[in-house]
């Protein structure tokens, strides 16, 4: 499957090439290059809430925004550096092939088919599943979902690990966290299940809703890249701004401020 996956995205790559973008403007993940142009192109969900999200001023703020930022400073000096594009959990591989952005910070988790088609950082953040239901609820665990209508968003891991759980649930997919939650919210479905850390946003602000307690997983968050050795130093240099980062305390820091866990 997967290799199906990265054949179509070589097609896209090879495309996208042709058309639309002139030489100046192809992105690319070598480092120098990227020196050379002065600022790195970062792809970020907007529908993440506190990871990636619009803020009232019309800006990019979250987790995995801050954490852009910190990585054009320690790569080109300068914070604003850092040029955002929206992705979604469905298509963000395919913008990274494509060429619209350097990098995904966009809370994506590692799994061995990811790492098939995809290069990683080192983890910045470990999520874990879980399940948002409304309040008052009578669903206190996995358990209790045999034969109920549960959401996913596509793109995320959530699907398979839901199937294997409790084979007989009732699966709805959307395609954004948003609609997601209004279907819970409009009672199309009886829980929604993807990490915590984006789950707890809707919490966060919504007293209707709660995040069920128990974890289901663990879901190492890195930044994803292009598969290949064009990616190999750019890699190592964002690791090691991962690294200090994480020892300085600034990314627990950060997560603090935005309330996550």
């Amino acid at each position: 499957m997967y290799k199906k996956i990265l054949a179509l995205l070589f097609l896209v790559v090879l495309a996208c090439t042709g058309c639309g973008k002139s030489e100046d403007e192809l992105v690319v993940n070598n480092l120098s290059d990227i020196i050379v142009r002065g600022k790195i192109i970062v792809g970020v969900k907007t529908d993440a809430y506190p990871f990636g999200y619009i803020d009232n001023k019309g800006n990019y703020a979250g987790y995995d925004v801050a954490l852009g930022k910190l990585i054009a400073k320690g790569l080109l000096g300068d914070e604003s550096k850092i040029s955002f594009v929206p992705v979604t959990a469905s298509d963000r591989v395919m913008k990274l092939y494509s060429g619209d952005v350097d990098m995904l910070i966009a809370t994506m988790s590692v799994t061995p088919k990811r790492q098939e088609i995809l290069d990683f950082s080192h983890s910045y953040y470990t999520a874990g599943q879980a399940l948002l239901v409304k309040k008052g609820s009578n669903i206190k665990s996995l358990k209790n979902l045999s034969g109920k209508r549960v959401i996913i968003v596509y793109g995320s891991t959530a699907e398979n690990s839901l199937r294997a759980a409790v084979p007989n649930v009732g699966i709805i997919g959307y395609k954004t966290y948003p609609a997601a939650y209004q279907a819970l919210k409009a009672g199309k479905a009886d829980a929604i299940i993807s990490d915590d850390s984006i789950l707890l946003g809707f919490s966060l602000n919504d007293d209707s809703v709660k995040l069920l307690p128990k974890r289901y997983s663990k879901e190492p968050y890195s930044i994803a890249f292009r598969k290949g050795d064009e990616s190999k130093d750019l890699i190592k240099e964002v690791n090691s701004i991962i690294e200090t980062e994480t020892r300085n305390g600034n990314l627990r820091r950060i997560q603090k401020s935005m309330g996550i866990r």
